[in-house]
């Protein structure tokens, strides 16, 4: 394990910089870190996943890399049950340094929090009948905080529109990502997580039309992952962003078993952008 300086940070420090930031992941899938294609979970058939990766380190080695390299903000997140005792250990490793998500809910966002997670992760918990759950949101808001929350507005593309997708991708909701929804929901979190859920896990290119409109109409960060494959859809994120995007790269990862982008390279072109 290379270390390379590791620094503390407080848990719900947000880390400014300049220019587009590298996220890391930690997707956590029956206990072991793994890299899958998203769209293939489905919980009435479980054994259908699309598993493109399985690690054969565990999720305390990720996030001490990730902390080695202090790369602030990645996710871990729990796809399914079993997953708990591996994203604690993920934390525990650098304690304020990584988010968490994957069944995140009012009852157990504060719990995760002092488990060392800097933001919890929600998603289909502040949907309900297809719509945003004002209540259930406001709930969360009152609980921990806007400045520990990240909304996963997680998106596939329907007629012209993108729509929010929730309940592991397969449920349409009503919701059309907007820039008059942004702005509502900004203020009720502190971060957007962005998947592009039909090319996630693929490693075939990223949806630039989502990235364009995320640069133009997000007020406050936002991180944008899926089919991003190397050092050249990263430098088109940056472009079309306008710098203002971060991203997370799985499956292409050599990290993960890619073939098609080095995870120090990653880190050196953040790093000279100055993110």
């Amino acid at each position: 394990m290379k270390r390379r300086g590791a620094v503390e940070h407080p848990a719900f420090l947000f880390m400014g910089g300049e220019g587009m930031r590298f996220r890391p992941c930690i997707d956590l899938h029956r206990g072991v870190v793994k890299q899958i294609v998203g769209s293939t979970l489905n919980d009435d058939r479980p054994d259908d996943v699309k598993i493109n990766f399985t690690a054969d380190k565990s999720s305390a080695w990720f996030a001490e890399l990730y902390r080695s390299d202090n790369l602030v903000g990645g996710h871990v997140i729990k796809l399914g049950p079993g997953n708990d005792d591996a994203a604690e250990k993920a934390l525990a490793a650098w304690p304020g340094g990584m988010q968490i998500g994957g069944g995140i809910s009012v009852e157990n966002a504060g719990e995760w929090l002092d488990r060392g997670a800097s933001h919890v992760i929600v998603t289909s918990y502040v949907f309900t009948d297809g719509r945003v759950d004002v209540r259930r949101l406001s709930e969360l808001v009152k609980a921990v905080g806007r400045e520990r929350i990240v909304l996963d507005l997680s998106c596939r593309k329907k007629d012209e529109d993108y729509y929010i997708v929730t309940d592991r991708w397969q449920k349409f909701t009503d919701v059309a990502i907007s820039p008059e929804l942004l702005e509502t929901l900004a203020s009720s979190c502190d971060e957007f997580l962005v998947h592009g859920a039909d090319v996630e896990g693929k490693c075939g290119g990223v949806e630039i039309e989502l990235v364009k409109i995320l640069a133009d109409w997000s007020p406050i960060p936002t991180t944008y992952a899926g089919g991003i494959r190397d050092l050249v859809d990263m430098q088109l994120i940056r472009d079309i962003g306008k710098n203002r995007i971060d991203a997370t790269i799985g499956s292409g990862l050599d990290i993960f078993g890619g073939t098609t982008v080095a995870y120090d390279d990653v880190v050196l072109f953040c790093r000279e952008d100055g993110g």
